[in-house]
């Protein structure tokens, strides 16, 4: 109020204050000086490049974390291929079994309703140019390709990787991991290498039942859209796809796998002391894991574009 009151040109004071609250009035004066708002509202050619310049600061230290994080993993697996009774068998079924098996009908459903979709719209275009039986062609080989690893892999970075984030910053805020390296175990032996595995695993086990689910779905649109009976869909499938269609997708999903893992871990590992501070990197996590997905998608399919494949 007083400050409102000199704004307007205005003399004030306060009176009959208790002194042990003057303290107390004198921090508060020094707040909300409108300098952080004039700061956020700096549209300058300088504040735009410094900016810029933060972004391209926080990605390169992101990429640096990311490299020495998948370094400190590698040397932790290849500890684990000298010393094999110290790998962590249950905890990897454990984690196995959350990531892969409990996904399964999550997968399974989205995947036969977009290959549904991917079937009910080539066949509404197609119809046009008296092309209906390409439409097969068309869900086979993007389901095998692209789309049944893409949507994996988007969706298995949204449920296990925020996951993961969570779990490991809870422990992070807990303590927990700080306890591990005093009883002189590895953090990354006992939480990390469990947990990559496991997604590893998961995501081509996923990807394979989840391209089905898509070809399923195509096929009974067709059938019921489009008029082709399960046999033709079918044969009209194996003359269209080989096996090179179907393992493009299935060599994509181990490395898709380690990345959502691997930026899982990281963020989970950097989050502080606070509730905001989990939520911010588990939603991190989430952006950065489907950003990286669809990169490395992009760069096998130039990589296989160059061999022919």
């Amino acid at each position: 109020m007083r400050r409102d009151f000199e704004g307007k040109g205005a003399s004030a004071e306060i009176v009959g204050l208790n002194p042990r609250y003057k303290i107390l009035l004198d921090e508060v004066q020094q707040t909300n000086t409108g300098k952080d708002s004039e700061e956020q509202g700096d549209h300058s050619v300088a504040g735009k490049l410094s900016v810029l310049g933060e972004i391209v600061v926080g990605f390169v230290k992101d990429t640096r974390e990311f490299v020495q994080f998948l370094g400190a993993s590698v040397v932790s697996a290849g500890r684990v291929l000298v010393r094999p009774w110290t790998f962590r068998m249950t905890s990897v079924v454990h984690h196995l079994d959350r990531v892969g098996f409990r996904s399964v009908p999550i997968v399974v459903l989205i995947l036969f309703l977009i290959g549904g979709i991917l079937a009910q719209q080539g066949i509404f275009h197609f119809r046009k140019f008296g092309a209906e039986t390409y439409v097969v062609d068309m869900v086979g080989i993007l389901v095998l390709r692209e789309v049944g690893v893409l949507i994996t892999s988007i969706m298995l970075a949204g449920r296990s990787g925020s996951a993961y984030t969570a779990e490991l910053g809870s422990m992070k805020m807990r303590e927990e991991v700080d306890a591990l390296r005093v009883m002189g175990r590895d953090p990354m032996e006992i939480l990390i290498l469990p947990r990559m595995i496991a997604l590893i695993i998961a995501l081509p086990l996923l990807t394979f039942l989840g391209s089905m689910a898509a070809l399923a779905g195509g096929m009974v649109t067709a059938w019921i859209y489009g008029g082709f009976s399960p046999e033709i869909f079918l044969e009209r499938l194996r003359d269209a796809i080989s096996w090179s269609t179907f393992w493009v997708g299935m060599i994509k999903a181990p490395f898709m796998g380690a990345v959502i893992g691997l930026v899982a871990c990281v963020e989970g590992l950097r989050v502080q002391g606070s509730a905001e501070s989990l939520g911010e990197h588990t939603t991190a996590s989430v952006v950065k894991s489907i950003f990286l997905v669809i990169v490395l998608d992009g760069a096998f399919a130039i990589f296989f574009a160059s061999v022919d494949w």
